[in-house]
């Protein structure tokens, strides 16, 4: 029953998906953070999915990326999205860490998250339009394994300020299980996607670990620590990162074919 209402807590925070009401205690936050990348699982999933609903149908290609980009989108309501444009926004501001903090909590956008998501559209709609049917099952995996990266660094990082919901969750997780549990399914559905999809799974890889570097240093020196929508800023980068990744490589490799 604990690892059910994990799952249930976990879809519910992370997701739009329907889930059973109940109130939450602190026991049933122990563990929800290793059910953080099923979300990402079911997203991969639902894009394998439209992906060959429209391969078998003709679906012009157009329509089948943008509707690709719009599904992650719906399938968390933009949870991470929201962190990605404040990080931005706070990035811009070149201001010090109290300030760039203060700018993560403020309900409004400014101009930089607009001018930030549509960049970050344009480049993940070219990305997705370019990649090929293995790069794009590679790039669907990323959902998953970001997640559980993601997971990890929330527990292990240290983090920006003493409040807020990252806190709050890291705080009330079981440490080593978790990171345990994540450590390990990130390992075998490394090992798995590296067997069937050879080089397109470490061209989707390698960028993931250098957005992982690059966030460890940009929290600590820019903010002190992590907090929600930077673990959002994480999320959405390495997709984006790891997609124009598989993208130019389908396409090179296509060219070569």
């Amino acid at each position: 029953m604990r690892i059910i209402k994990s799952i249930i807590v976990a879809f519910s925070m992370y997701s739009r998906i329907p889930m059973p009401r109940f109130t939450w205690g602190s026991e049933d936050m122990k563990y929800h953070f290793i059910f953080f990348p099923w979300v990402g699982a079911v997203i991969g999933l639902i894009e394998y999915g439209w992906r060959l609903l429209c391969e078998y149908f003709t679906v012009p290609h157009i329509v089948f990326t943008l509707i690709a980009i719009a599904i992650p989108l719906i399938v968390t309501g933009g949870f991470h999205v929201d962190g990605f444009m404040d990080t931005v926004d706070a990035l811009s501001s070149y201001q010090d860490k109290e300030k760039r903090l203060e700018i993560l909590k403020d309900p409004h956008i400014g101009a930089f998250a607009v001018i930030g998501l549509v960049v970050y559209g344009l480049f993940m709609t070219s990305a997705i339009y370019l990649m090929d049917h293995s790069g794009f099952i590679a790039w669907s995996i990323i959902f998953f394994e970001s997640r559980a990266v993601s997971g990890i660094c929330a527990i292990n990082y240290k983090k920006a300020k003493n409040s807020g919901s990252l806190h709050v969750e890291s705080n009330t997780a079981s440490e080593k299980v978790v990171v345990t549990s994540l450590a390990i399914q990130f390992v075998i559905v490394s090992i798995v996607a590296g067997h069937y999809l050879q080089l397109y799974w470490n061209v989707a890889l390698v960028p993931l670990v250098i957005v992982l570097i690059y966030y460890y240093f940009m929290s600590r020196d820019k903010f002190g620590g992590v907090t929600g929508d930077l673990a959002g800023w994480f999320v959405c980068s390495a997709e984006l990162w790891s997609g124009l990744a598989v993208g130019v490589f389908s396409f090179i490799n296509g060219i070569r074919i």
